[in-house]
């Protein structure tokens, strides 16, 4: 795990319900376990501030970092993703962006990573289309200076082949076998009675490497799934374990967190 990664997760799965602020010294703690040492934490924290995640904040403790409103947004976003909080249902429309073009390709890449994120896929350079809409939009499209027109739209035709050729189902089925096995793997090495910040550094992989999928899969309605769809598999799997986990690592951060 890299610390940025590292530290998004922590704040995500554990500081946001806990007010979002850390010292700098008791985010050092809470990476020790995780095998990240303190000058990358640090250049990884002032990273995250450059690009607007944190804000530096005075605390009893010393110098901290809070959630910007930018990162609540992603956190909460991402939190009822991984954690199916509120899923909406779905009622057979798409939403459609269409960007104006973008010429500059790191601006491209964010707006394409972003979008990706949020559940999108593209059609072409410029049209995106998502089962759902996404709240996030509005923010990236401020932020990045860009126009776009947006629709709620109904498909004229087999809804199946439009996800057939907007997302690799194929590929995201075995990502989430493959991720089933390692996952087994890693929470199968945790010894019984293991210490609280081990039971932390297991669970943290868990939930990072879960956390990856919001990048890859957008979150399809049941029916417009394969049968026997691997990711619901490998769903109940992380539902499970990472509830058995969260009372020692919930534990462990209670204790470092002051």
């Amino acid at each position: 795990m890299h610390a940025r990664a590292a530290l998004f997760d922590l704040y995500g799965d554990h500081l946001r319900p806990r007010g979002g602020r850390a010292s700098v010294a008791a985010l050092v703690r809470l990476m020790k376990p995780l095998e990240i040492a303190a000058p990358a934490v640090r250049t990884a924290v002032s990273r995250m501030v450059r690009q607007g995640w944190l804000e530096p904040v005075r605390l009893p403790q010393g110098a901290g970092y809070g959630l910007t409103p930018k990162c609540v947004r992603r956190l909460d976003d991402a939190a009822s993703r991984i954690y199916r909080v509120g899923t909406p249902s779905w009622h057979g429309r798409w939403h459609l962006i269409v960007l104006e073009p973008v010429k500059d390709r790191p601006r491209r890449e964010r707006v394409k990573a972003v979008l990706a994120f949020l559940g999108y896929a593209p059609l072409s350079e410029t049209t995106w289309v998502g089962p759902r809409s996404s709240r996030e939009v509005d923010h990236l499209l401020v932020s990045e200076g860009l126009r776009a027109d947006r629709f709620d739209s109904a498909l004229e035709g087999d809804p199946c082949e439009l996800v057939a050729r907007a997302w690799d189902l194929a590929a995201i089925g075995e990502a989430y076998e493959r991720w089933l096995s390692e996952a087994v793997t890693l929470v199968g090495a945790l010894p019984g009675g293991a210490p609280d910040d081990q039971v932390f550094a297991t669970r943290s992989r868990l939930v990072h490497g879960w956390r990856n999928f919001l990048f890859r899969d957008p979150g399809l309605p049941p029916e417009l799934l394969p049968p026997a769809w691997p990711g619901e598999r490998a769903r109940a799997y992380f539902e499970q374990e990472a509830a058995r986990l969260l009372p020692s690592a919930a534990a462990f951060v209670d204790r470092e967190l002051p």
